[in-house]
């Protein structure tokens, strides 16, 4: 369900794409009328310098989160459910290295590394003839540890969108300040010809980056909704199972 989903926003994206350079096409074939309506084309054209400060910021943003879903979506594909009833088997039938094999096939994403620590200490608690609280409290450990060391990794970095985004925003409002002394400095300074020119020019830059700068936050915020549901997602998967695996662990654990 959650592909089907990627793909609708996918296509819903390209379509709107679309849509804008269609209509730019459109309106460059058109005779020129007084209720000409500007595309994104003309309007990135027509605001200057700072249009391609909010250009770059929001193709770093871009950059990031495809190097983000590739990390969430393809490095950390896996069916949670059926790996932890599939190593809970194992352990049931006291197959403890079938399943330490097991979790080192999936030990490139974080659960998979996390249960392979845990049941690697497992095995070799068996092996000390530990018991107990003792041998407990080690496989709990090696859980905590793993966890500890990897989950943080899921969300972590995530606020650099908020980030990009607010800079893209703030870029707009720069440049909507820029376009206003431009055009009121072509009333005091100018005249004629020469200071339409320059009004309408600041007006543009004005309007124009405001609009770009919204334009290059939405997406980043978007983006950033749907990673961060994704690693909550995996966080919440991680704890649950991690718990039950660790409780079906200790019930083997002899006193």
């Amino acid at each position: 369900m959650k592909s089907k989903h990627s793909i609708l926003v996918v296509i819903a994206l390209l379509i709107s794409v679309g849509f804008l350079f269609a209509q730019e096409a459109a309106a460059a074939t058109a005779a020129p009328t007084s209720g000409h309506v500007p595309g994104l084309i003309e309007i990135f054209s027509n605001s200057g310098i700072f249009a391609y400060f909010i250009l770059a910021n929001l193709l770093i943003g871009l950059a990031y989160g495809l190097v983000r879903y590739i990390q969430l979506f393809v490095r950390e594909k896996i069916d949670a459910e059926k790996f932890f009833f599939k190593l809970k088997n194992f352990v049931k039938n006291d197959q403890i290295d079938e399943a330490t094999k097991i979790a080192d096939q999936f030990k490139g994403t974080t659960m998979g590394f996390i249960f392979w620590s845990g049941l690697t200490v497992y095995k070799d608690v068996r092996k000390s003839g530990k018991k107990g609280e003792e041998g407990r409290i080690a496989v709990q450990n090696a859980f905590d540890e793993a966890v500890l060391q990897t989950v943080h990794k899921l969300d972590g970095g995530l606020f650099w969108f908020d980030t990009l985004a607010q800079i893209s925003t703030y870029l707009g409002l720069l440049g909507t300040i820029f376009g206003l002394i431009q055009a009121f400095g072509a009333l005091g300074e100018l005249s004629g010809a020469a200071q339409q020119k320059q009004l309408t020019d600041g007006i543009y830059v004005a309007i124009g980056t405001t609009a770009l700068g919204l334009i290059g936050a939405i997406p980043l915020t978007l983006i950033k909704g749907g990673l961060y549901t994704r690693a909550q997602n995996l966080i919440s998967n991680i704890d649950e199972y991690s718990v039950k695996l660790v409780n079906h662990i200790n019930n083997f654990i002899k006193e």
